[in-house]
């Protein structure tokens, strides 16, 4: 089918006009009988913009902020948008084409629909990049670059009819309605497509050649959701590093136009998108400049995909193992606290033995923190699907056998008692911890209340697991009036003295030791609550067993705390099931703790019971 064309001549309709169908071009189904595509003559046909629309959404950030706005759209025009798709009146898929498994799902959401009998949009990258897919067949789609008119499509599809939007013409506006799936957070595409050509990439067939947006357009989007309470902003793209080439800018002209409008206390925070390296070669110095500002996050993703310069040049991906290695080499150096993150393709065509190891080199040189492992999967229409595959069973081994040596990392040790400012944005997936994150872009986990989300606080690191860390909140930081809340403010203990360092918005970085206190004290520690007097007066049993058990009680939280971690890391959102978990589930720790407490227990009856015998007796 064609794709619908705008029939209103001038200037053409404002993002998100319906137009009516006589304006557009569509296919009528010719089952009618299904209840949700109801004719015109239908005797109680539902009034546009009153259903409620299900929507999921597979892939990357980009792909999240074009739901996000797509759903803006339908909210400002009356639908009601759930989670539930069961009481949804229409589904709305927004796809991944990257890998085969983000496509299958898709798939497998597809047939789910038909069964559910639902009217169904799907859009995102696959639409796009393979329009003549058969599973697309009678089912309307949105184009990535139309998502300014889901209303038209939806609106059409819940009367039954087939509608395509998928002709590129101009960049959707910034400006849309939008609804965030994390109201502090907000993704801005700073550009579609990109100016690469990876043999393996299906990306470029949906998203297309590089197209920019202004810098006034991005800085006047950064004003308003700044304005509206935003606290995070992520800059989003297929690749940042490109950005302004097509307008004649570069990236460092935009990340300090951006820079400069940021409140000065550091309420607001930039964390910038992923970057491919051959960009990132021109502007490293600049780029790291930013990194380093208050503002702005210590945090980059640069995928490198593979150690072996042979791979590389068959993934076309025009750079050297040696080049990537500068990049990171030069952020380490001019960024403290510098954190980067990393993409890996684990058994692409023509991967030797030799490959694979030098890949296995170079992450266990650097350790990086955070390593995206996938295997190579073919897809179609690209050049990489055309040569000659490894054995699935040795992709397989070599991604296990990479997936063991970075999870065998411990980047986060050494720092267990330092103090961090974090800035908290969300609810773990356990729904007990609130989940912040350092300068670094380090996750910190700590308990407190939902009032805290949406603010800068310091805090004191307690444990260190794998994925993440636990801390515990020593100030809130007021942004109002540039002040701390204090846990002396709240009658709790006193913070270190070293806390105005904190409060200098110089985040991320170890206290220095004070003239007035040695660096045991800018740790946070809490003063010990018993006298020398109190503590004399105990039994040498009974301080040897308050030892133990507290030494217990310790292992008892760590080992709690890395449950925790491993729960959230795996994303489960089933607060309930591990409620029960950690009480049904007994650690040798906890079988040691309830063993004690039981012995203590017969201990003591015993006792009595023999005092009681012998009062007895000499009665």
């Amino acid at each position: 089918m064609d794709d619908i064309e705008d029939l209103v001549v001038g200037a053409g309709a404002p993002p998100g006009f319906r137009l009516p169908l006589s304006s557009v071009g569509v296919n009528l189904k010719k089952k009618r009988n299904d209840k949700f595509y109801q004719t015109q003559d239908s005797p109680s046909p539902k009034i546009p913009g009153t259903q409620t629309i299900y929507i999921k959404t597979f892939g990357c950030s980009h792909n999240q902020s074009d739901s996000e706005y797509m759903a803006g759209q339908l909210s400002a025009f009356g639908y009601s948008l759930s989670d539930n798709p069961q009481e949804a009146d229409l589904w709305l898929i927004n796809t991944c084409t990257v890998k085969s498994p983000s496509q299958s799902a898709m798939d497998t959401l597809i047939a789910k629909c038909k069964i559910a009998k639902k009217p169904l949009v799907v859009a995102g990258c696959v639409p796009q990049g393979s329009r003549d897919l058969k599973e697309l067949e009678g089912i309307s789609i949105v184009g990535v670059q139309q998502i300014d008119r889901v209303v038209e499509v939806v609106e059409e599809t819940l009367k039954g009819h087939e509608v395509r939007l998928l002709n590129r013409k101009t960049l959707p506006v910034l400006d849309l309605p939008k609804v965030r799936r994390n109201k502090f957070v907000e993704i801005l595409p700073i550009n579609v497509g990109c100016l690469g050509a990876c043999t393996y990439c299906k990306t470029k067939h949906a998203r297309g050649h590089l197209g920019s947006y202004t810098i006034d357009s991005l800085v006047g989007r950064v004003k308003s959701v700044i304005a509206d309470g935003v606290k995070e902003i992520w800059l989003s793209s297929e690749d940042t590093g490109a950005y302004g080439r097509d307008i004649g800018v570069n990236l460092p002209i935009l990340l300090n136009a951006i820079v400069s409008e940021l409140p000065p206390d550091a309420s607001t925070m930039l964390r910038i998108g992923m970057t491919n390296p051959p960009f990132m070669l021109e502007h490293l110095k600049e780029i790291a400049e930013v990194l380093c500002h208050p503002c702005v996050y210590s945090f980059l993703h640069v995928p490198v995909q593979s150690g072996s310069d042979a791979v590389l040049s068959a993934m076309n991906r025009e750079y050297t193992e040696s080049e990537f290695r500068t990049v990171v080499d030069t952020l380490i150096e001019l960024v403290p606290g510098m954190q980067i993150a990393t993409d890996i393709i684990c058994g692409f065509p023509g991967e030797t033995n030799e490959d694979f190891a030098q890949t296995v080199s170079l992450i266990k040189k650097y350790k990086f923190p955070q390593v995206h492992i996938s295997q190579f999967y073919p897809r179609p229409g690209t050049p990489a699907a055309r040569m000659k595959k490894v054995p699935s069973a040795v992709v397989k081994k070599r991604s296990r056998e990479l997936t063991s040596v970075f999870e065998a990392f411990t980047p986060y040790n050494g720092m267990e008692g330092r103090i961090e400012r974090i800035w908290i944005t969300e609810v773990a997936a356990d729904g007990i911890h609130l989940v912040g994150h350092t300068k670094g872009y380090v996750q910190v986990l700590v308990v407190a209340p939902e009032s805290m989300l949406g603010v800068s606080a310091i805090v004191k690191i307690t444990s260190v697991g794998r994925w993440s860390v636990f801390g515990e909140v020593m100030e809130t930081i007021n942004h109002k009036n540039h002040k701390s809340v204090s846990r002396k403010d709240t009658g709790e203990d006193k913070f270190s003295p070293c806390s105005n360092a904190c409060e200098s918005y110089e985040c991320t970085r170890e206290p220095e030791p004070c003239a007035c206190c040695g660096p045991e004290s800018c740790v946070g520690q809490t003063p010990l609550e018993e006298s020398a007097a109190s503590r004399n007066s105990m039994f040498p049993e009974d301080l040897n067993s308050r030892y133990l058990i507290g030494w217990l009680l310790r292992k008892r939280k760590n080992h709690a705390n890395k449950r925790v971690e491993g729960e959230i890391a795996s994303g489960s959102k089933r607060k309930q099931e591990w409620t029960q978990g950690s009480i049904g589930e007994w650690s040798v720790v906890d079988k040691a703790l309830l063993g004690g407490m039981l012995a203590s227990f017969f201990a003591i009856m015993a006792l009595l019971i023999l005092l009681g015998i012998r009062s007895m007796r000499s009665n």
